[in-house]
């Protein structure tokens, strides 16, 4: 089968698109034959964290297609069901945090950059009715990522004022959609003013230059929630918009890890600071129903042939896009 391949050398230098041995089911796994594939940031970091001396990797977490073949004991889906891939490995029910031995598809394990992947039955569901194919395979990873953020940690309610700092990236622009979509006021900021044009079409209620001085601007606003998936280059200015007794959510470090906060500040203000990364397959369901209920589809940017993925990979790391960047590989 014809897959995406990192092997050798670090970084993009070291990705090839080559054939790969297809895998049949075991039991308790499934066979899917993918039609697209989802870009994520975590697909670059693993070009760096997969060793020059370890075997090639087909990388991707980010799938969706149709049941091919399924191994022993498989009941709960069937050959020809359409389906989109929970990269969360070990991660069943909504817990505080992970639990050890957590792991995501495509690394250690192949990824979903391939014509067919074989994972766990349980970590498929049904592909939302309403989305095209290009659609679904960009979904999972950084839905779960969202909505876990949003609702299982932040507890976001219709009415709150949530806050999103370097609106353009897959998660943020789901995390903009999901809470639009349960009655949430979202302002988000960037440099670029296509990029806030684009947020203010998908229902921002306010736009600001990541530039300009965000207390003037929101003088008269009241943040409630503030979901920071920029890093340190906007940590503080984030966290000096909350009200009184607000809560930052973090999951992003792309402009830096190291943040120093102004320890007193912070407990006179009675803020909350909550860490979070991808979930558990219990709100991976849970996204599904808020994607279906609300008719929600995803921001897609531009969509590449699994042939030029290493393109796609370079307009990411260059931060070029709006929405996610699909990767089309059984059309």
């Amino acid at each position: 089968m014809k897959a995406f391949v990192h092997e050798g050398r670090n970084g993009l230098e070291g990705t090839n698109y080559q054939e790969m041995q297809e895998t049949s089911p075991n039991a308790g796994e499934v066979k899917v034959k993918l039609k697209y594939a989802g870009l994520n940031h975590r697909d670059l970091f693993v070009l760096e964290r997969h060793k020059e001396s370890d075997p090639a990797l087909i990388i991707g977490s980010d799938g969706a297609g149709i049941i091919e073949e399924i191994g022993e004991g498989v009941t709960r889906v069937n050959v020809g069901d359409e389906v989109v891939i929970d990269a969360a490995l070990g991660w069943h029910n909504k817990t505080d945090a992970p639990p050890a031995g957590f792991q995501l598809i495509g690394l250690p394990g192949h990824g979903t950059f391939a014509e067919y992947i074989t994972v766990p039955a349980d970590n498929v569901e049904p592909k939302p009715d309403h989305l095209t194919w290009d659609e679904a395979g960009v979904l999972p990873l950084a839905g779960l990522t969202a909505y876990r953020a949003l609702f299982t940690r932040a507890n976001v309610q219709s009415g709150n004022t949530v806050l999103l700092p370097g609106i353009g990236s897959g998660a943020a622009t789901y995390l903009l959609l999901f809470a639009k979509a349960i009655g949430a006021r979202v302002i988000v900021t960037s440099r670029s003013e296509y990029k806030r044009n684009k947020a203010l079409e998908l229902g921002a209620d306010l736009a600001l230059d990541s530039n300009q001085d965000w207390e003037k601007a929101l003088e008269n606003e009241s943040i409630d929630i503030a979901v920071e998936t920029v890093g340190a280059a906007t940590f503080n200015k984030t966290l000096d918009q909350l009200r009184k007794g607000g809560t930052i959510v973090t999951f992003g470090a792309s402009a830096g890890d190291q943040v120093t906060i102004d320890i007193r500040k912070f407990f006179y203000g009675q803020y909350n600071l909550l860490g979070t990364t991808m979930g558990s397959h219990e709100e991976f369901k849970e996204m599904l129903q808020l994607v279906n209920k609300y008719n929600i589809k995803p921001v897609m940017d531009n969509v590449y042939p699994l042939s030029e993925t290493s393109k796609a990979m370079q307009r990411l790391s260059e931060s070029e896009q709006f929405g996610k960047i699909g990767i089309e590989i059984n059309s």
